[in-house]
Formats: C-alpha cells, structure tokens, sequence
C-alpha cells in the first residue's frame, strides 16, 4: 500500500491557486472495476462481503450488464432468490409500470408474509391511490417554493459545520461534515432540538446498517432477529424511533404547526382514509432514515470522488458555476442505495427472460449509472458531464423520491461553500464501507486539509 503525500496548493495554467489532493491507495477507484474481467460464476450480489472493498460490486454489475442484464441469483434461505435487472433501460421499465411490478410485496430483499407486511408497510410498499394519498400529506414541503425558502438556512447551517470541522484540520469527514450538515436539516423539517442529532445519525445507523456488525443491534437473518420480524428492518431500534415520533406527534396533533410531523398528525389524506398510528410511526421512521442516510452518503462519495481525480476538483475551484451541473454527477457517481425490489404481478418477459408471478425484481440503480449505453466513457468522473440521466432517485417511477430536490440543494450548497475554502486536502486513513448491498455506505473518511 502507497502511503498518502501531503497535499498542497499549487497555480493553474490562470494563476488561480487550485486544490492539489493525495488519496491512500487503500481508497480504490470504482474505474478499477474493469481492469479485470470478473467471470459470471463468480458474480453473487446476495453475499454482503462482496460489497466491502469499493470495487467487487462494480464489477459485477459490469459483467452482469454485459453477459447477463437479468439475471437470476440464488439466494440463501430463507430468502428464494431474485432477477438482477441491470441495465439502464431494464431499470426504468421496471420503476415506470407499477401495476406489473409491485412495491406492495416490499422494497428490500427480505421476504416477508401477509401479516409482516400489514405492520410494517410504509408509503415505499404501498402502490396506487393510498400511496399518492400518504404521499401527498407531506409533498408540498418538499416542493420548489418550500426548499428555496431555506437556501438562506442552509448555506448558513453549511458555513457552520465547515468551520467547526476544518478548523481541526485532520477529521473524520463523514462524522463532521456528511453526517453532521444533512441530520440538522432534518430536525429543522421534524422541528427538533439540535441536541437529538447525534440520536438520530445512531438510529439510522443502526436500523439501515442492520447487516453490518459494527452498526447493528440484531444482525438481519440472525436467529435473534425473529423477536424482531414485525418491526422495520428487524431492527430494535424502530422501537426506539416510534416512541421518539409518538412523543413528537402527542405535542403537535391539533396544533398548527408546518413541520412534517404536524403535517403527518393534523393532515387529511386525499383518499379520506385517516393516518393510523400504525402509519404514522412507519412514515416517520421512514422519514428519519431516509432524510439523512442517501444524502450524507452522496456528499462522502462526492468528497472521496474529488480526491481520486483531483483534476475534476480543481476545475470545480477554478469554475464555481460548474457545481450545479456537477451535482448530477455526484449523484450518478455516489450511486449511494444499490437496489430497490420490485414483485411481479404477473408472468411477463424482461431482458429476454420469463420472470413469473410472484418473483422478486431487483433494480440495481447503481448498476444503471454506470451503463455504457447511456453514459458515454461511464467509469469517468466528470464533473461536466452533460445530459446526466442518472437513476438514483428512480426514473420515472410514481415511488420517485419525495426529498430529490432538496438533497441537491444540500449537495449544491454543500460544495459551493467547501471547495474555495480549501487550499490542500488528503486521506489520512482508510475507508471502511458498510458492509451492505443496500445502501452504499461509508463509514469513515478521515482527512488532513489546509485551508485557502
């Protein structure tokens, strides 16, 4: 293993100073993931140690676009097994027709029966009107008109994590900065205390690490999990979460209030079928891992990006104006949940295979942002790629995600104030990532920077 050099500033071809980056070899480049083919036998998306280093997962999802787009694997009881749908055009097919395949049956890959399912819905595992009708409670919220009112909040909320964090000069940057900028955001949605933040980053770890052994209570498939079946991801962390929201939604219910819970409490559903507590407390756990997790994990890939090709991050100094369009591919770059399942409602031919009534189809949206069909030269970062039709946030589907606009909005103001305030940035360890093909996590990004 190379050891990391220091990092310094140096003048562009203008006279601008610009950023120069070291990285540890131990930080591999997703591009490594073609240098050696990787035979279909050996591909295994259902083995989560494949999803450890950094590159095995871009390798496999490049074999299986090219050899095998939908492609049947096997998994271990008590899971059956699924068909990996890996190509851009196979994805959005899939996403696009929910009434051939349905979220109903579940977004992850645990297989779960009629009476898991009735506990532990959310609005990602419902479909049709009651989805539009649980949706629409809280959409307004994350609407243009909403999420441009904080840009003042959140370039502040920006300047004051960086200032905290930098001023160390050597940090963990996912503790300081990716963790720490996007759960303030939401306790301003939730109308929170700041001083719950760090509870709420330790439920989300912990609920969506629940495969990870350094995040999880109760390992998924364990033995002990069964006490936990009918509880979100078998995590006993839900429990926790709900009773956090039930407190929450006992002082807001009646009131009149504009945050998300009181949006949820005092709200009507359009089909006039009032919000169980049931459906409440899946909502706002819903809400409380899925406001911090994709967002904080896109701004550590992002980071880590622009170290490895320290080119794309002097350019972005040079030219602030890039950041924007940029975003778009820090997103198709970080790529930060790898699936999400579908269940086939019928028999019905896809990629030139006959999946059957009741198969489990997997999206595997990381795979499409990297398919050489859509995206020219897709193993690049390029931080002006044009026309980025990334799948991240799902492609054209009615589940596409509630919070896409203001995750790019946190994205954008997160590298328009970080990169003109460094002069020099470099990896000062290694980079574990969360041992999952979920979400495509990582768990620490320690850094040494020197400011501008």
């Amino acid at each position: 293993m190379s050891t990391p050099t220091t990092a310094r500033t140096k003048p562009s071809a203008t006279g601008t100073p610009t950023v120069t980056t070291a990285y540890a070899a131990d930080a591999p480049s997703p591009a490594d993931a073609i240098r050696e083919p990787l035979p279909l036998a050996d591909v295994n998306l259902a083995d989560l140690d494949n999803f450890t280093d950094g590159i095995t997962p871009w390798r496999m999802f490049h074999t299986l676009r090219h050899e095998d787009p939908v492609h049947w694997q096997p998994e271990e009881a008590p899971n059956s097994g699924f068909w990996a749908v890996t190509r851009h055009a196979d994805i959005a097919r899939v996403d696009r027709d929910a009434e051939t395949f349905t979220s109903t049956k579940f977004v992850n890959l645990e297989e779960v029966d009629d009476d898991q399912i009735k506990k532990r819905a959310s609005i990602l595992e419902l479909d049709g009107v009651r989805h539009r009708a649980l949706r629409s409670l809280i959409q307004r919220q994350f609407g243009a008109g909403v999420i441009n009112s904080y840009a003042d909040f959140l370039r502040g909320l920006t300047a004051t994590t960086l200032d905290k964090a930098l001023a160390k000069g050597t940090f963990d940057f996912v503790k300081e900065v990716s963790a720490d900028f996007p759960i303030n955001v939401l306790a301003r949605l939730l109308d929170v205390p700041p001083d719950d933040n760090q509870q709420l980053i330790d439920w989300g770890n912990r609920i969506i690490g629940n495969t990870d052994p350094d995040y999880a209570d109760v390992l998924l498939h364990s033995e002990e999990s069964e006490k936990y079946r009918d509880l979100p991801f078998r995590s006993p962390a839900s429990l926790e979460v709900f009773a956090y929201g039930r407190e929450l939604a006992r002082q807001r219910r009646g009131g009149e209030g504009t945050d998300l819970v009181s949006r949820l409490v005092n709200g009507s559903p359009r089909d006039g079928v009032p919000l169980s507590a049931q459906d409440f407390d899946n909502y706002f756990l819903l809400l409380v891992v899925a406001g911090n997790e994709t967002t904080r994990h896109t701004i550590t890939h992002s980071m880590l990006a622009l170290l490895q090709h320290p080119e794309q991050l002097a350019r972005l100094q040079e030219d602030p104006s890039l950041v924007p369009a940029a975003v778009e591919e820090f997103l198709r770059w970080a790529s930060p949940v790898y699936h999400f399942r579908r269940t086939a409602t019928r028999d019905v031919e896809l990629g030139g295979k006959r999946v059957k009534e009741g198969d489990k189809v997997v999206m595997w949206f990381a795979s499409g942002n990297r398919d050489e069909e859509v995206f020219g030269n897709p193993y690049d970062f390029d931080v002006t790629r044009q026309n980025n039709d990334h799948v991240t946030f799902g492609k054209g589907s009615p589940h596409l995600c509630l919070g896409n606009l203001l995750a790019r909005t946190e994205i954008r103001i997160m590298f328009e104030e970080l990169i003109p305030r460094l002069a020099g940035i470099r990896l000062a360890g290694d980079v574990p990532r969360v041992r999952s093909n979920f979400v495509n996590g990582i768990k620490r990004l320690p850094v040494e920077v020197t400011l501008a």
